[in-house]
């Protein structure tokens, strides 16, 4: 009976996100088609959608990173159900209160709802207080479930079995496979920032009902929302590596992989460094204390060594000269690595120092995090989606239908992503809802991005016809 619950509560997370995923999307069109002036938004509507865009997304593939590891974990673990459907519940009730505010309220201070931007009324006044609430019970709702699946992997594996300790010295007694550790890795990450979140919106909700009385560090307060807001969207990406190492090896036909002293090293400096690298986006803050400032470029430099170096090699490993069952599963977690890897190059010369003056407030930001979501994390997440809605599935996918959608995703999401890259290098502002005259360039980028990325939004819907016809099945089925 379990079974038959887990399954089903994955295949519903599975369609919220893509469904999410289609209308955030959409969003986005519309956002460049404006900055191409094929349209015409109000600034409003326009920083409407970015805001509802950026928090959208973020939410929807973290989101859909958990549920590919709390299905997973149940081949070492007992999961808590009521745990993964009170998250649920939590996100619908979040999503639709965040929509509200944005779409109702006009709220509309971005994604990263900087300080003190959310006390500037220039929209509904019940708004703030609603985006702030709506991000508790979202915040409320992930911590419950990684809370808990942490619990769970402790009834099996100790503190430092979960964290692979002992696989730093020869021999060791027990194995930790990497997929728990991992997810462990992650999980602890993914806890830390969110109770940072639970800290920053105590403090925005003091402030807003003090009527003066009580008034936030700016610098503090920009520091708890980028910790919290880069550090989940980098969790995120660990959490489709996670599921990589798990299921790669498998719908391969090769021998499933082994955490050894190296991946266990990378891994626990990836926690470190991933913990740090957020203050690369306080480098303009000139009052951030210096030491601080060039830990964020070292941790910057150095978060993407150790997990990308060991992810790379093993997937390297795994593919050369060996005989591949290719399937769709493994050829997107494949390309899904080459985008993550590109986008963190572009990161990471964004978030070095002497760079980021020339860069930061450009389209290169948009292009590097794009990257690794969009052809990174994205194509993670779908890999997982179409394994699990197939694997109980006679019919598979036709292989024609396959490279057809593989191939126009890959059209779409490199010429969206060149657009921004060409923009970035072209010192073209971000977060503009229409260029002037001396940034023309920009309008025309737009018009290509927008072109591009509904070509990518034309093959997101192929996959999202095909494998909800999976999840359909599975939702109405009565076998385990």
């Amino acid at each position: 009976m379990e079974s038959i619950k887990l399954k089903k509560i994955t295949a519903v997370w599975v369609i919220a996100v893509l469904t999410l995923f289609v209308v955030s999307i959409v969003l986005g069109i519309l956002m460049r088609l404006n900055q191409a002036e094929v349209i015409k938004q109000s600034p409003g509507i326009f920083y409407t959608n970015m805001t509802t865009h950026g928090v959208t997304m973020i939410g929807i593939w973290f989101v859909a990173g958990m549920a590919a590891i709390n299905y997973l974990m149940e081949r070492y673990v007992k999961t808590n159900f009521t745990a993964n459907i009170t998250a649920l519940i939590l996100t619908v009730v979040g999503v639709l209160m965040l929509w509200t505010s944005t779409f109702l309220g006009k709220f509309h201070a971005g994604w990263t709802f900087l300080y003190p931007l959310p006390f500037k009324i220039m929209w509904e006044k019940w708004a703030t207080p609603l985006f702030l609430a709506s991000l508790c019970v979202l915040t409320v709702g992930w911590l419950i479930w990684s809370l808990s699946l942490v619990a769970q992997i402790l009834k099996k594996y100790t503190i430092a079995q979960s964290f692979a300790w002992q696989h730093l010295k020869k021999n060791p007694t027990v194995e930790t496979p990497p997929f728990i550790l991992i997810s462990m890795i992650t999980l602890f990450g993914v806890i830390t920032c969110l109770i940072s979140a639970a800290v920053l919106m105590g403090l925005l909700f003091t402030e807003y009902f003090s009527n003066g009385s009580f008034v936030n560090d700016p610098l503090l307060i920009k520091n708890l929302t980028y910790f919290f807001g880069h550090t989940i969207a980098n969790e995120m990406l660990y959490l489709g590596l996670a599921v990589i190492y798990e299921i790669f090896s498998e719908v391969s036909g090769r021998p499933k992989w082994k955490t050894t002293w190296y991946v266990a090293l990378a891994w626990n400096c990836t926690l470190v460094f991933v913990l740090t690298a957020f203050f690369h986006h306080l480098y303009m803050d000139f009052v951030q204390p210096e030491g601080l400032q060039i830990v964020g470029q070292l941790a910057s430099y150095m978060a993407s060594l150790p997990a990308a170096g060991v992810t790379v090699f093993s997937i390297f490993i795994a593919v050369y000269r060996n005989k591949i069952n290719w399937s769709l599963t493994n050829l997107l977690f494949y390309i899904g690595i080459a985008g993550w890897c590109i986008g963190g190059l572009g990161a990471v010369i964004d978030a070095t120092i002497s760079n980021n003056f020339l860069l930061h407030n450009t389209l290169w930001v948009p292009a590097h995090f794009h990257t690794y979501n969009a052809m990174g994390n994205v194509l993670f997440s779908l890999g997982f989606f179409y394994w699990f809605a197939t694997q109980y599935s006679e019919k598979k996918i036709s292989s024609s239908l396959t490279r057809i959608s593989l191939g126009i995703l890959l059209i779409g999401g490199a010429g969206f992503l060149l657009a921004f890259y060409l923009g970035g290098a072209d010192s073209i502002p971000r977060r503009y809802s229409n260029y002037p005259a001396e940034l023309s360039a920009g309008s025309s980028l737009a018009l290509m991005g927008a072109v591009f990325a509904i070509t990518y939004l034309i093959a997101i819907l192929i996959f999202f016809y095909k494998i909800s016809k999976g999840c359909l099945k599975i939702l109405s089925s009565r076998a385990a």
